[in-house]
């Protein structure tokens, strides 16, 4: 049996899980979240528990077992508590504002992108006088917030020379040496 797969997964007080046919629904203070679960599964609530069973024991079926028992984790984190990702933008003259849905980044291009994103990601451009523009994404929805981030990190990713580009606060980007005289 899978080991992620066969881990219950438990309810907070504040969640509220509804079971369809084949769709699940995860309601809380955040959102309100549904995933279409595949014939192959079985979501059952046992009191404060939700466990996730597998019907056959094929490959498919061993591979999505574990698959979907993440998802509904992660979505009902995401209505309690929430994900955030940050972006650093480092690079000479590099800026980002943020407001109605649009962002808007200039990365040393001849011209400024402009990014429109989902109603769901609440997105804070932040700039603090000596240190890099920050970009502060925040979500419920655990997959579409990585998207949406690795979308606006792809505009223009860190090079190992200089060090230049869009990266994830954390991350560590390797140097490369220049040319040798």
């Amino acid at each position: 049996m899978s080991r992620i797969g066969k881990l219950p997964i438990t309810i907070p007080k504040e969640v509220i899980v509804k079971i369809e046919e084949d769709r699940i629904k995860v309601i809380g203070k955040l959102g309100e979240l549904s995933k279409e679960i595949p014939n192959n599964l079985q979501l059952s609530i046992e009191g404060e528990i939700l466990l996730v069973r597998r019907l056959r024991n094929n490959k498919k079926d061993r591979a999505f077992h574990g698959l979907y028992r993440a998802l509904v984790n992660n979505m009902i984190i995401g209505v309690k508590e929430g994900f955030k990702k940050e972006l650093e933008l480092v690079g000479v003259g590099y800026r980002a504002s943020a407001r109605d849905n649009i962002l808007e980044l200039n990365l040393g291009f001849s011209h400024n992108i402009i990014i429109k994103y989902p109603s769901e990601i609440k997105i804070e451009a932040r700039t603090e006088k000596g240190r890099n523009p920050f970009i502060i994404l925040t979500s419920s929805d655990k997959q579409l917030l990585g998207m949406v981030s690795s979308k606006i990190r792809s505009l223009r990713k860190p090079e190992p020379y200089k060090g230049k580009g869009i990266r994830y606060v954390g991350e560590i980007i390797r140097r490369k040496t220049g040319k040798s005289a």
